[in-house]
């Protein structure tokens, strides 16, 4: 029979999972390893206005995920005021209201933003072309004359937009630039000549991070496109290009701030820069499932804490079938080494290694008293069972009793597991004496402390529950190791005389 099928169902298996990880990875920026560390900016606006006492209506931009930085949560303290979150053509805003306003009035918003150097902008559509400018004389006379000198000495938008705005720079300020900038002002008055000239332009507004820094201000871009390529520009020197600590708070060309029924309102930023753990930093975004996003993060956190467990039992069986189909090594129990060895993780190893072999010890013991009484088989597992909780119960209080309360972990043992391996041993120790009980009971903890040491590790931790796509590569490694068919390791010893003759 042709094992073609077998192959792609096990290739399916490992790209799918590759490919479910490396998407989560790079999509969702989920660390592969834990403790990394990621820089998170919590950044409070401050709205401040003096109300009619009326009703009053306040407008503020917000930011929004973008080149090199992600927006993880934002709240808001308003205390009296309704708030609506607006999704407008460009970008975001928020939206205060009351009834009744009286005097100074103070409204706050903080976000957090992740630095993520992956992160990209949306897709931003150019401005309009304003087509109904209007100068007065002698101000379209200089307008123009300003466009002709810079538009000679350019090749595409972005270089006439370098040099027009460098021809108002006080090293090439002429007198057509001092005429304009004595009536309006640099930014407004740079984006009117862009856009007379035939170049899509908008001022955006964006927030310098400094560590520490309190009452800062927006400070004011230019944005210029061609071709559906936008480029950001300082209006006061030319230079093109986003700082790596700019934040583009407004990038709709539209006002930071819009205040009904008050005066004399201004915003201003206080900022903090921390580190935190990267699995928390993304959580919020964890949570989204999707078809390519399915995590347990959308889960409670109970759940999760379950999961986290449940889905280091694969690891643990991957250990066994490399110790069972490659080395040889006996257990008592197929799978008995995993369930031991999750006890392990709950109660550390060496609490459990002492808690296993007394309970087993003791347990032995009694089972071959009750071999005397000739009972059936499930009145004699059932009594192996009471027997195991008696032990338990009796080791749980006599350590307590003794202030040693790492004994009282010793009740996270799968008693069931340990009343059949119990049951095993004995019958084994009746049919082929204790040397075979000895192998196979000390394959089998060896086979768990194996399996506790990989699954205990904080990388397989890690993994195991952040990338779901690993459960299918371990059932492509488990489906190609089920597939062989050679010596086990322990085998080998079977030629050894060949080896000395």
């Amino acid at each position: 029979m042709s094992r073609l099928p077998f192959y792609l169902i096990v290739t399916l298996l490992l790209v799918a999972g590759a490919a479910m990880s490396i998407h989560r990875h790079v999509q969702f920026e989920v660390p592969w390893t834990p403790g990394e560390l990621r820089q998170v900016w919590e950044i409070e606006a401050q709205v401040n206005f003096t109300a009619d006492g009326g009703p009053a209506k306040v407008n503020m931009a917000l930011p929004s995920s973008q080149q090199g930085y992600r927006i993880l949560t934002e709240h808001t303290a308003s205390p009296g005021y309704g708030l609506a979150f607006l999704e407008e053509q460009g970008g975001r805003r928020a939206e205060w209201s009351t009834r009744e306003a009286v005097g100074e009035q103070q409204l706050y918003y903080s976000v957090q933003a992740l630095v993520a150097p992956e992160a990209r902008d949306a897709n931003i559509e150019p401005p309009a072309l304003r087509r109904d400018i209007l100068w007065e004389s002698p101000y379209d006379t200089a307008a123009s004359q300003v466009i002709d000198r810079a538009w000679s000495r350019s090749a595409d938008h972005f270089t006439f937009a370098r040099e027009l705005i460098r021809d108002f720079s006080d090293e090439r300020q002429g007198e057509n630039a001092r005429l304009l900038l004595t009536q309006f002002d640099r930014t407004p008055l740079l984006v009117r000549l862009l856009n007379q000239a035939g170049v899509p332009a908008r001022e955006v507004s964006g927030l310098m991070l400094d560590h520490g820094r309190r009452r800062q201000s927006l400070t004011t871009w230019i944005q210029v496109f061609e071709d559906q390529q936008g480029g950001l520009f300082d209006p006061r020197t030319g230079e093109r290009g986003r700082p790596d600590n700019m934040l583009l708070w407004e990038s709709a060309g539209q006002a930071v701030l819009e205040v009904q029924g008050g005066s004399n309102s201004r915003i201003n930023f206080s900022m903090l820069s921390r580190n935190q753990p990267a699995a928390a930093a993304v959580r919020n975004q964890l949570a989204d499932d999707t078809l390519l996003n399915f995590s347990i993060h959308s889960l409670p956190l109970e759940d999760q804490a379950l999961f986290q467990t449940i889905l280091l039992i694969p690891i643990g069986a991957l250990v066994v079938v490399l110790l069972r189909v490659l080395v040889g090594i006996k257990t008592s129990g197929t799978f008995m080494p995993v369930l031991i060895a999750l006890a392990f993780i709950q109660t550390t190893l060496i609490t459990g290694l002492v808690g296993f072999l007394m309970v087993v010890a003791v347990g032995l013991v009694i089972r071959n008293y009750l071999s005397y009484l000739n009972l059936l088989l499930v009145a004699r597992v059932t009594a192996v069972i009471i027997t195991v909780i008696a032990i338990i119960s009796v080791f749980s209080v006599l350590s307590y009793r003794f202030g040693l309360n790492a004994g009282l972990t010793i009740t996270f043992f799968p008693m069931i597991i340990l009343s059949w391996t119990i049951e095993r041993m004995s019958i084994l120790w009746e049919e082929e004496g204790p040397k075979q009980v000895l192998i196979q009971g000390g394959g089998s903890l060896m086979t768990a402390v194996l399996a506790y040491l990989a699954m205990n590790n904080p990388w397989i931790r890690h993994i195991t529950f952040n990338f779901l796509g690993v459960q299918l590569m371990l059932m492509g490694l488990i489906l190609l190791l089920g597939n062989y068919t050679g010596y086990r390791l322990l085998e080998l010893r079977r030629f050894q005389p060949v080896t000395e003759d």
